[in-house]
């Protein structure tokens, strides 16, 4: 199972230093090409973005993440740390599949 990042520059350079492929992405038409790609190709597990690009395509990473979509693709905080904003896994499971944890 391959992994694939999506998310700014720092991000995506320092994934790539551990082995995985990444794509940058500053504007939403570049966050969508990459989120694309990455759904589209069958060697990929786990598509990685981090939370400020997938606050610019957030419809998009929903349908994704509440989807039973694979590749499965998860959000994660960039260089500056995790947004206050962002809800928590119990909330993104009580979202998901209506259990609450």
């Amino acid at each position: 199972m391959k992994f694939f990042v999506i998310g700014d520059r720092q991000t995506v350079l320092g994934f790539r230093l551990v082995g995985i492929e990444g794509r940058q992405a500053e504007e939403r038409e570049d966050a969508l090409a990459a989120l694309d790609e990455a759904v589209s190709r069958k060697d990929l597990g786990i598509v990685l973005v981090t939370e400020a690009v997938a606050d610019r395509i957030r419809d998009e990473v929903d349908a994704r993440l509440y989807g039973m979509g694979f590749p499965l693709v998860l959000e994660i905080p960039d260089a500056s740390g995790p947004s206050p904003e962002r809800p928590g896994i119990e909330d993104v499971v009580r979202k998901a599949i209506g259990i609450s944890i």
